[in-house]
């Protein structure tokens, strides 16, 4: 499931400020919308789950796949990263839209993806 996701978000690669970009979903996993969440500097990028669940809601979307870049180049997650992403986790949880992942772009095709590495099972 990460690949079409990654593909997806391919573009976020090529930027060089930090973006942070949410696409919604319905109940058969089809695309609602997609739109961007933040838009940070050239290493940080704040994302607030109000603003996330918000649009989520405005298009009454089934769940969601939230994904940022890094303009390094590296993908692996810092940890604040680790927190907003479990933080979007039990949020949408607790809200019935369901992020089905949270991935971090890097260059060359590589990226994270915290679905993929059971992040969100893991304990803060």
């Amino acid at each position: 499931m990460p690949e079409d996701a990654v593909k997806f978000f391919s573009y976020l690669a090529l930027l060089d400020q930090e973006h942070f970009d949410t696409v919604f979903l319905n109940t058969k996993n089809e695309v609602l919308g997609k739109k961007n969440i933040f838009k940070g500097s050239l290493d940080a990028c704040v994302a607030h789950p109000r603003e996330i669940f918000k649009e989520a809601f405005r298009m009454s979307a089934a769940s969601i796949i939230c994904a940022h870049n890094h303009p390094s180049g590296d993908p692996h997650p810092s940890k604040e990263d680790i927190i907003v992403g479990k933080r979007l986790h039990e949020v949408g949880r607790l809200m019935g839209v369901e992020l089905l992942d949270f991935i971090v772009i890097g260059h060359n095709g590589r990226y994270f993806s915290f679905k993929e590495k059971e992040i969100f099972e893991r304990r803060m």
